[in-house]
């Protein structure tokens, strides 16, 4: 019998690049519109839940917009305009983490779901993958920047600014827009650090071939330190979920939950950590925050947010400093445990500290919160009162990431104790040593 004849293999079609093509950017389309929908719904029930929705001139949707853009990091600048014999001055700084984490998990999880699976990626797929994200997620932006304008007329009052207003036909107008070229910016390297983290924290997601050797120290504790941070949203969660329940408040409460719950929960982190933050409400500005906070940050001046300070009011904030050890002490185990085993106790330790420095660091710049507003007729200001006020929120910063670097290394070397004894009795059960 004769040999079968060799069949070389045919080239594909013109079609099946072009079909892979548009599979991809209908995946990525999906992807951002899941993210910036889910985004939105957290948004409008979160102000619904502060009674945003009663705002007049049909601003709500705008005021949506307008979180969600500042939830990427988007530039908000608040203008004012009262007339010649006026002035007012505002701004604010502030990020809506509920709706920024939201919009992380729905872009994380659609960028890392198409490459899963795989021993190895090209770079160049990637970089396909991100490119379609990037440049959908540009024009979403665009749209949201200019969607997110509105200005409201100033009530006055029936007081002495009120008179003087209506003597002179000042009309006090106030009004919020969203600089396009910043919020393009700002939103394109949140949405880098979305992807790099996803890439880094997903176990199965591959990485190029150049970076695999850093694969097996980085991508276990930085899962971890996702973890950790995805754990004090669930515990704070739980707590304002009981707290509503028994104290009342819901629509309070579900507004703290739906727009700043991580704001409130990772600056519990980092003061059980032993951290200090300076802050300060006066006037109309408030957080849907636990009155013991608005409580320690409502004085005349910048006052100290820390254990001491939260200690005087209610002792019961010592137990952040268990909270934190707890959930270090998982976190370095499970970071330990998915490690190769040839790292040694130090070096678990010093990878923990590293990984919690900046975690820390990230909890900090995101949840800084400026804003301030005030208006003066003919050189009076504030006469009709509720009129000006400020609302402050700042970290100590670098006593702060000392800290973490400490509580690193400990938690770090304690944590790779019990992982590597639990390692060793599965390794002694699964390979028993041979006699001799």
């Amino acid at each position: 019998m004769s040999p079968p004849p060799s069949r070389s293999p045919v080239p594909p079609g013109p079609s099946v690049r072009p079909a892979a093509s548009c599979h991809g950017w209908l995946w990525a389309l999906a992807t951002v519109l899941g993210g910036l929908i889910g985004m939105g719904v957290t948004a409008a029930l979160g102000l619904w839940a502060a009674g945003a929705a009663d705002l007049p001139g049909g601003a709500f949707p705008r005021v949506v917009a307008a979180t969600v853009a500042t939830a990427v990091g988007g530039s908000l600048e608040l203008s004012g305009d009262a007339g010649v014999l006026a002035e007012t001055h505002a701004g604010v700084t502030v990020m809506p983490l509920s709706v920024t984490l939201v919009g992380a998990l729905v872009l994380g999880a659609g960028f890392v779901r198409p490459v899963r699976r795989r021993a190895v990626a090209g770079a160049r797929e990637l970089v396909r993958w991100t490119a379609r994200i990037a440049v959908l997620w540009v024009a979403g932006l665009i749209g949201l920047a200019f969607a997110a304008r509105q200005t409201f007329t100033v009530d006055l009052g029936d007081g002495v600014l009120g008179a003087i207003g209506g003597l002179f036909g000042a009309e006090p107008k106030v009004g919020f827009t969203t600089r396009v070229p910043l919020t393009v910016a700002f939103g394109l390297l949140w949405l880098a650090g979305v992807l790099v983290l996803a890439l880094l924290v997903a176990r199965g997601a591959p990485l190029p071939a150049r970076l695999r050797r850093s694969q097996a120290s980085v991508r276990p504790v930085a899962h971890a330190m996702v973890v950790l941070l995805l754990a004090l949203v669930v515990v704070g969660l739980v707590v304002a979920l009981v707290t509503a329940g028994t104290r009342g408040h819901p629509a309070r409460t579900f507004a703290l939950i739906l727009l700043g719950l991580p704001n409130l929960t990772w600056l519990a982190l980092t003061i059980g950590l032993g951290a200090t933050w300076n802050g300060r409400v006066d006037g109309p500005f408030g957080l849907p925050v636990p009155h013991l906070l608005d409580e320690v940050l409502r004085t005349p001046d910048v006052s100290t947010l820390n254990l001491g300070t939260l200690a005087e009011h209610d002792g019961r904030v010592w137990w952040l400093v268990t909270v934190d050890a707890v959930l270090l002490l998982a976190a370095a185990f499970l970071a330990a445990a998915r490690s190769p085993a040839r790292l040694r106790l130090w070096q678990h330790a010093l990878r923990m500290a590293v990984a919690l420095v900046l975690t820390v660091l990230l909890a900090c710049l995101a949840g800084r919160i400026s804003a301030h507003y005030g208006l003066s007729l003919l050189g009076i200001g504030d006469v009709g009162g509720g009129l000006s006020g400020e609302l402050l929120l700042r970290p100590r910063l670098w006593s702060a990431l000392g800290l973490a670097a400490l509580w690193g290394l400990v938690t770090g070397f304690l944590g790779a104790l019990p992982a590597r004894v639990v390692r060793r009795r599965h390794l002694g059960g699964a390979r028993p040593v041979p006699p001799g």
